[in-house]
């Protein structure tokens, strides 16, 4: 054991660290970093409550050791991987359900708990943490915090963070905080919280959480609508949201990643740009569908067709639920870029979507666009060939763009994904030097020893 973690020693149980080149290798990437690009601990520690969490910063903070949260490693834009070495703190183990209020609506559960497992242990009450990513099943609430995520049903419900009351959490020192309040509402103090959502592990280490809850939906609705034309297609988003129509999911997809879903997923859809829908409500669910009829009707709708039967409904929405995996194997000569996921304002939602098409076409690469448009959220996937340095810098150049005309059109470079490593490039761009320099200034009042995931987030050039 190297000197600077020999404290470990005293603090934890043997099988709370670990150095062998397994574990640290499965800690120096994340689902987005290349493993030519891996970071590696020097130690990986899984600490099993707040205590071994508080001891373990404290013990690095001391000696200026690097910590860096880690959990499922789903993320795609670097934000765990310990790019400076030190401690990969896993919090896989910290993954119980503490309380279940549901007087209160109310869920107190640990950071290293599956989205999905929340929603298992809710079942028998009738209620629900609604606004999970579809990635719920495979990554954590603590990182989904430290990411402020969000997903298909944030058209309807918000983000993640949006549900979040309290959470306990360890600052670099040791000391442990509370932030926010199991009140509805609170005016007490500053807003730690919403500090905290979306700093992804820079400014404290999350040990447990709070979340508000609601009932489950009596009426679920779902289907597609089709149309000739993904301008068409767009308005048609922007036009019902703007509208109000009350939808829970308006996912649009065009009609290169309709192609690639028929390829790799045995789905057998029309090559056309679609749009996938689901609705939920306690009563008249058939108006609400009705009106978002009218309104894609008016923009030259194909076909649309909703079900509310569980297996049709399932038939209906497969492509797009399993379409992000059917990209990769579409053509054994192309990879993608780092996914990209811009969000703009609804209304410039056309014009993000025929800007991306358009580059495609004029840098000739394949760029698959789909996403959650009722927010104004796009995924795209740039494809180059990974062998050809010529088409890779050609890809990397696109993504720039896309990601700058977000900015300018009054959007953001990063929807749900994170900033981490790959778009700190872009803080300055979107918010300006002053407000970079401001969140520099919140990370140093935290972290004035910079031991906490360092390398992520901000920028070292403003």
């Amino acid at each position: 054991m190297s000197n600077e973690v020999e404290f470990l020693e005293s603090r934890l149980a043997d099988d709370q660290y670990s150095f062998t080149d397994a574990d640290r290798r499965e800690r120096a990437v994340d689902w987005g970093t290349d493993r030519d690009d891996a970071s590696y601990p020097d130690v990986v520690v899984w600490p099993e409550s707040t205590e071994d969490v508080s001891a373990v910063l404290e013990g690095a903070n001391e000696r200026g050791v690097p910590v860096t949260p880690y959990a499922a490693g789903t993320s795609l834009e670097g934000n765990p991987v310990p790019v400076r070495g030190g401690i990969a703190l896993d919090m896989m183990r910290m993954d119980g359900i503490h309380e279940i209020r549901p007087h209160d609506l109310q869920i107190d559960v640990g950071p290293g708990v599956y989205g999905d497992d929340i929603n298992a242990a809710l079942e028998s009450h009738g209620l629900v943490l609604p606004s999970l990513p579809s990635s719920g099943k495979i990554s954590t609430i603590g990182g989904m915090i430290a990411n402020d995520a969000s997903g298909m049903k944030t058209v309807k419900y918000g983000e993640v963070a949006d549900w979040l009351l309290e959470v306990e959490a360890v600052l670099p020192n040791g000391d442990v905080i509370t932030a926010g309040s199991r009140a509805a509402k609170t005016s007490s103090g500053y807003n730690l919280i919403d500090l905290l959502v979306g700093s992804e592990g820079t400014l404290a280490v999350i040990t447990r959480v709070t979340l508000r809850l609601t009932g489950r939906p009596e009426q679920i609705w779902a289907g597609r609508a089709t149309f000739s034309e993904l301008g068409d297609a767009a308005d048609a988003v922007s036009d019902a949201i703007r509208s109000g129509v009350d939808v829970a999911k308006i996912e649009l997809i065009d009609s290169l990643s309709v192609e690639i879903a028929n390829a790799n997923l045995d789905t057998d859809l029309p090559r056309s740009p679609t749009i996938f829908l689901e609705f939920h409500a306690d009563h008249d669910i058939g108006t609400e569908v009705e009106f978002c009829r009218t309104i894609f009707e008016s923009h030259d709708v194909e076909t649309f067709e909703i079900a509310d039967r569980d297996e049709k409904m399932s038939e209906l929405w497969e492509a797009r639920r399993e379409l992000a995996d059917a990209v990769e194997p579409y053509d054994p000569d192309l990879s993608s870029l780092t996914p990209g996921d811009v969000t703009v304002p609804i209304s410039a939602l056309p014009e993000i979507v025929d800007y991306v098409k358009e580059l495609g076409v004029t840098n000739d690469v394949m760029i698959p666009c789909f996403g959650h448009a009722g927010d104004g959220n796009i995924h795209y996937f740039v494809m180059v060939d990974p062998a050809d340095p010529e088409m890779v810098e050609r890809g990397r150049d696109v993504s720039t763009k896309i990601v700058r005309r977000a900015i300018d059109l009054g959007g953001t470079a990063t929807g749900e994904h994170g900033v981490g490593v790959g778009k700190r490039e872009y803080l300055a761009a979107e918010h300006g030097p002053a407000a970079v320099a401001t969140m520099r200034s919140i990370k140093s009042a935290f972290d004035p020893n910079g031991i906490l995931n360092p390398g992520k987030v901000l920028p070292d050039d403003v």
